[in-house]
């Protein structure tokens, strides 16, 4: 798979907030202007993917405690060089939640939101940008988690508390996303 295949998703994602379609556009201008984009070694900044986790009523979503940064997030990461954004999210959603690929079922092929956010300096690198592709996945929430040694906890947290969490317009945003969804589940609603 080539970044070509990351421009047509981010070609097919429409988003209904401002804050979004801004990232979505940087991204693909971020992608179209470095081959070498998908690379975590990229300064000043790289594709990442990540997946918003949720459980099969939609009420609840999977947060994990992330040391390196001691802030609560879904589980995602670098790409180390796979231009296959679908498969990185997936990869890093099994690698932290320490569960069997089998377990984790994507919702759909779409994109389910673009964000860009700065990572500060640190030991690791210069400050730099995530250009983060994030895709909308399904688990069971009556198994346990193990979890890995990159978070400190796992939690499924209902949606009215995330923001305790995390209170970041993106996070928010996805949030509000998966009210619609729930909606949507419970009265049987199509879009």
């Amino acid at each position: 798979m080539h970044r070509r295949e990351l421009l047509n998703l981010l070609d097919r994602h429409r988003s209904r907030f401002m804050d979004e379609a801004a990232y979505i556009a940087r991204t693909r201008a971020f992608v179209e202007a470095h081959t070498d984009c998908f690379h975590c070694d990229l300064w000043p900044g790289h594709v990442t993917g990540s997946a918003w986790v949720v459980n099969p009523l939609r009420s609840h979503v999977l947060l994990l405690h992330h040391r390196k940064h001691d802030q609560w997030f879904q589980p995602g990461g670098h790409a180390d060089g796979d231009a296959d954004i679908l498969r990185v999210a997936l990869r890093e959603t099994s690698e932290e939640t320490g569960l069997d690929p089998s377990h984790i079922r994507l919702v759909g092929d779409r994109v389910f939101d673009v964000d860009v956010h700065t990572i500060p300096a640190s030991p690791r690198g210069p400050r730099h940008t995530h250009y983060d592709t994030r895709f909308l996945v399904e688990m069971d929430d009556d198994i346990a988690i193990p979890g890995n040694d990159e978070s400190h906890q796992v939690l499924w947290v209902a949606l009215a508390d995330v923001p305790r969490f995390n209170n970041n317009r993106s996070t928010l945003r996805m949030v509000e996303k998966t009210r619609r969804l729930r909606y949507d589940l419970l009265t049987g609603r199509t879009r």
